[in-house]
C-alpha cells in the first residue's frame, strides 16, 4: 500500500456478521453498532468559503504546486469549513466565549466511519479515536443511528484530502480523510493526521496563529502561493489564549513548507536553531493537557490529576 504502509494491522480488526448488520470492534472499542443506515452523502460537497477567498483562483495555484493533503482550496487555513460569522470570530484554541455551542455537550461526541474505507484505513481512524478517547476525557461512542448531531468520517471526493469544521456544528458533521491512493498516504498513512482533523471537530485551531507566534517563528512572505498569504493571519492580541506555552512540536501547527510556491521553499521558520516545526505522528503534551482543558478535564478535581499525569508521559 502506498507510503510503504504494512497490512498487518488489519490482525487487530476483528469483523463479525450478525443477523442484524455488521459490527466492528478494535481493542475493545465498537466502531459501529449493528444495523445502523448511514445518511446519503454526495461525492461533492460544498463547505461554507469565507468573503474574501477566490475558490478559482487559489484551485489553479494548487494544481501547479505540491501540496500537503492538509491543503485544501477555499478551506481557511487549508483544513477547516469556517462560515463568515465563525471566521470573524475564529480564536485559537480555548476562548470558545462566542460559541458555546460549538463544544460537544458532556465531552460526548457520537461517530460512525464509512464503510467505503477499507480495513487497514478503519484500523489507522480507530487508532486515532482510541488515543484521543484514552488521553482525555472526551468520550467518543458510537453513532446509534439515531443522534442528530454525530461525526462522519467520510473520504469525499471532493474537496478531496483531509479537513474538518471547527467544534460541533450540529447535523451529519463531516470529517474528510482521504484514503492513500498510488502516489501517497494522504491522510491515512498513520493516525496523526486523523488526530489533527478529530482535534479541529473539537474545537481545536492551528497552533501558529497565536497573536505571539512572531517571538517563536517567522513567516516567509516572499515563499507563500499569494492566493493563500491570508492562511498565515494572526489574530488578535485579546483572543489569544496564554495558558500554554508556545507548542513547536505540535500536531496543530503547520510544517514548514505549507502553501509554498514551490517545492522545497520554507514558508515559515523557526526563530530558535533546530527546533522542527510540526508533526503528523502523534499529541504533544501540549495539546493533550489544551483539549482536556476546553473540556473540563482539568477543572474537575476528581479526573484531573489522572490528565495531568496523562499528558506529562508524552514526550513530543
Amino acid at each position: 500500500m502506498a507510503g510503504g504502509r504494512s497490512n498487518s494491522s488489519s490482525k487487530w480488526l476483528w469483523l463479525c456478521l450478525t443477523g442484524s448488520g455488521l459490527c466492528f470492534a478494535f481493542w475493545g472499542l465498537v466502531c459501529l453498532e449493528a444495523a445502523v443506515v448511514f445518511p446519503k452523502i454526495p461525492d461533492v460537497l460544498n463547505p461554507p468559503v469565507p468573503d474574501g477567498i477566490d475558490l478559482v483562483e487559489q484551485s489553479s495555484f494548487l494544481q501547479d504546486t505540491e501540496q500537503d493533503p492538509e491543503v485544501t482550496p477555499g478551506l481557511f487555513q487549508g483544513d477547516m469549513a469556517m462560515d463568515n460569522r465563525m471566521y470573524r470570530y475564529w480564536r485559537v484554541g480555548l476562548n470558545w466565549d462566542v460559541f458555546p455551542e460549538r463544544v460537544w455537550p458532556n465531552g460526548t461526541v457520537p461517530y460512525a466511519i464509512s464503510p467505503l474505507y477499507d480495513v487497514d484505513d478503519q484500523v489507522t481512524i480507530l487508532q486515532a479515536i482510541r488515543t484521543l478517547t484514552f488521553m482525555t476525557c472526551v468520550n467518543f461512542v458510537p453513532w446509534n443511528g439515531k443522534d442528530k448531531d454525530f461525526l462522519l468520517i467520510w473520504p469525499i471526493k471532493y474537496p478531496k484530502g483531509c479537513w474538518s469544521y471547527v467544534g460541533k456544528i450540529g447535523g451529519t458533521q463531516i470529517v474528510s480523510l482521504q484514503p492513500p491512493d498510488e502516489r501517497s498516504p494522504n491522510c491515512l498513512g498513520n493516525e496523526g493526521r486523523a488526530i489533527h482533523e478529530l482535534m479541529h471537530a473539537l474545537g481545536i485551531f492551528h497552533e501558529q496563529s497565536r497573536a505571539d507566534r512572531d517571538r517563536f517563528v517567522k513567516i516567509i512572505w516572499d515563499n507563500i502561493i499569494p492566493a493563500f498569504k491570508s492562511n498565515f493571519e494572526k489574530q488578535s492580541l485579546k483572543n489569544t489564549t496564554y495558558s500554554f506555552e508556545y507548542d513547536y512540536n505540535s500536531i496543530m501547527h503547520y510544517g514548514k513548507n505549507y502553501f509554498s510556491i514551490a517545492k522545497g521553499k520554507t514558508t515559515i521558520e523557526t526563530k530558535m536553531p533546530g527546533i522542527k516545526l510540526g508533526q503528523r505522528q502523534a499529541l504533544s503534551k501540549t495539546d493533550c493537557l489544551k483539549i482536556n482543558d476546553l473540556y473540563g478535564c482539568l477543572d474537575n478535581p476528581k479526573i484531573s490529576k489522572k490528565y495531568y499525569n496523562v499528558c506529562k508521559t508524552l514526550g513530543i
